[in-house]
């Protein structure tokens, strides 16, 4: 990844890193809830971006 980017390319950069995290513990607390992790997590080094 070169270090001058598109803006459409920082924009989607920035959208990804934001999906790229567990889910707020509140959410695992509430009644009848069966989301217990991410299951669209992505690590950096086994599954990339493709852009």
């Amino acid at each position: 990844m070169p270090s001058h980017k598109t803006f459409i390319i920082k924009k989607k950069l920035a959208k990804k890193i934001r999906q790229n995290r567990p889910i707020p513990y509140w959410i695992r607390m509430r009644t009848d809830n069966t989301i217990r992790y991410n299951a669209k997590r992505r690590h950096w080094r086994r599954t990339k971006l493709g852009f």
